[in-house]
């Protein structure tokens, strides 16, 4: 996340797809649900008591919404603006913990209150494991079911919204979009929006949505670049990435991390782990592609489309099978050290480097103006102008200042046996 968000404006094609299809960058949510699936089953294996396992499985999903809006509601401002505080009238309900919270509370609820049910071990079928933990992909299907019944039956209106940005020539006028339609899956008139348009209400939908770099907004597509004269009414447009009915569809993307968690507790050997992981995976990356190549449901982060869950619940599946291999079977621990430390310092790492915390309140040190401050020095002076080059210097920083950094930081605060729980 650190990469994609901070070297991603230097590298698009690493940035966020402006609609359809899938970049590094759209990988990291589905990636982030899936592994807290895993850590799902692993953690509820055995419940000695349900009532203290239900009120630690809420009070952590008000912990991690609380968190959610704190950091990306619109009070904190960092990195770079060292301003701070929100207007409640434009305050952004959603985001990256509060899609976490509610994935976590509804597949952690079920597998709660369900694991007293299952069989300590299974059948010989081939499909036992669905079958012991049938609940679980009950609950996963009726979440695709509400996400597709819902984008393809609800009827779409005009709607409007104003613009809120000083720069942009448009900035306090009320544009219209036009819909009328159902069942598109398009940027302008989709249910993923409308939906969250109705329920949040436009001004807390996140002001500055990746389509903006889309092909019919910009002729520097996928990059950045001026508003084209022929640019539609929605290129301004407020959008919810982690919205509601998109977040309903990540659910699958934590169930399908659940199911991968019940392979490791029940199947004994290396062999048969990796079998039904990778089966899987594949499955899952073939359904994907035909979807997405036949233009059925193409992938799409922003809408949290099945194709998109598929396809990246399928990477996941595979990426995790390759560091099976490599750490458990092979034992190449060592060199992957550093993950498992930022891993038990998870929300450390997210708050302070992927947030900006930590850097904006070194940005606060400043000399005469805010940008003659540590932060900007080493970057420009350590990295940019070493390398001759913006593109590659930004690159070289998020890598050595950044993310090496945080991965040392959390070596340290795991030697001493210090973790930020949630």
């Amino acid at each position: 996340m650190i990469l994609v968000d901070d070297a991603g404006g230097a590298y698009e094609r690493i940035d966020h797809s402006p609609w359809n299809g899938c970049t590094l960058a759209d990988f990291v949510m589905p990636f982030f649900l899936f592994i807290v699936g895993v850590a799902i089953a692993l953690a509820l294996k055995r419940i000695p008591n349900l009532s203290a396992a239900i009120r630690k499985i809420v009070i952590r999903t008000l912990k991690l919404l609380f968190w959610g809006l704190l950091l990306q509601g619109g009070y904190s401002h960092a990195p770079d603006d060292l301003s701070y505080g929100v207007d409640m009238k434009h305050i952004r309900w959603c985001g990256i913990l509060q899609r976490i919270a509610l994935v976590y509370f509804l597949v952690a609820l079920i597998e709660a209150l369900t694991a007293k049910r299952q069989s300590v071990t299974l059948s010989s079928s081939k499909f036992s494991i669905f079958y012991a933990y049938h609940w679980q992909w009950i609950g996963g299907f009726i979440a695709f079911l509400i996400y597709i019944i819902t984008t393809y039956a609800l009827y779409i209106p005009d709607w409007s919204f104003v613009v809120h940005n000083s720069d942009s020539p448009y900035d306090g006028k009320r544009l219209t979009v036009k819909c009328g339609m159902r069942g598109h899956l398009g940027p302008a008139c989709n249910a993923v929006g409308y939906v969250d348009r109705q329920v949040w209400g436009v001004n807390h939908l996140y002001s500055q949505p990746v389509w903006i770099r889309h092909k019919d907004c910009t002729k520097d597509s996928p990059r950045m670049g001026p508003l084209r004269d022929d640019a539609p009414t929605w290129c301004l447009a407020p959008f919810e990435p982690e919205g509601l009915l998109s977040s309903i569809s990540a659910i699958l993307s934590g169930t399908i991390g659940v199911h991968y968690g019940h392979i490791l507790i029940h199947f004994q050997g290396h062999r048969s782990r990796l079998k039904h992981w990778v089966l899987m995976g594949l499955a899952l990356l073939i359904v994907a592609i035909i979807l997405h190549f036949t233009d059925a449901i193409p992938l799409n982060k922003q809408l949290y489309s099945f194709s998109y869950v598929c396809f990246t619940a399928g990477a996941a599946g595979i990426v995790f099978s390759a560091f099976y291999i490599l750490i458990d079977v092979w034992g190449l621990r060592t060199p992957f050290l550093f993950l498992e430390w930022i891993g038990m310092n998870a929300m450390l790492v997210f708050v302070m480097a992927a947030q900006g915390i930590f850097p904006a309140f070194i940005n606060g040190w400043y000399y005469e103006t805010p940008d003659k401050s540590l932060v900007h020095w080493i970057q420009r002076h350590v990295f940019i102008d070493v390398w001759h080059s913006e593109r590659l210097g930004t690159l070289l920083y998020v890598i050595f200042a950044e993310i090496v950094f945080w991965g040392v930081v959390a070596g340290i605060f795991h030697r001493l046996r210090i973790y930020w729980k949630l």
